[in-house]
């Protein structure tokens, strides 16, 4: 009798098993062929596996890969914003002087005391080194839109 029940406990896992294997079929009773269709099932799923393993480990290498472009992104545009408010900083400085050319020891005396006499204003002085001169002209003078009309080229 213990024979039997053992028996009737293993042909109830068999079909259970077979049930697992291919759901919605008639059950099979052959053993033999059971135990080949679990045996292709698992080979089936650790050959799965294998593949979504790889493709884990491959989706981390690039999840590494961005998260290092992020960071230098990150720097790129820390670098580039400090940057742009040194620049920023720049401009602000140039556009307080309103044009005027800074006091230098290079500048005569004589050329300082005619700029008091003119109202504390600088006038421009053409051999002071690194000053555009076009700053001190009136946009009328700069405006070359007219040149055309104004002062026709001759043949």
């Amino acid at each position: 009798m213990p024979g039997k029940l053992r028996r009737n406990r293993l042909n109830e896992r068999f079909l259970e098993l077979v049930s697992v294997l291919d759901p919605g079929r008639l059950p099979k009773t052959d053993k033999a062929a059971i135990l080949t269709d679990a045996v292709r099932v698992l080979t089936q799923l650790q050959s799965e596996s294998k593949k979504l393993k790889e493709t884990i480990e491959s989706l981390q290498a690039n999840i590494k890969e961005l998260k290092a472009e992020k960071s230098e992104l990150r720097d790129e545009k820390q670098r580039l914003r400090v940057e742009k408010e040194k620049l920023e900083q720049q401009v602000i400085a140039m556009s307080a002087q309103n044009g005027l050319l800074p006091r230098s020891p290079a500048i005569s005396t004589a050329f300082a005391v005619r700029a008091q006499a003119s109202g504390n204003k600088l006038m421009p002085f053409i051999s002071y080194p690194g000053v555009l001169m076009r700053q001190f002209m009136s946009p009328d003078v700069i405006d070359i839109s007219r040149d055309h009309i104004l002062r026709p080229p001759t043949a």
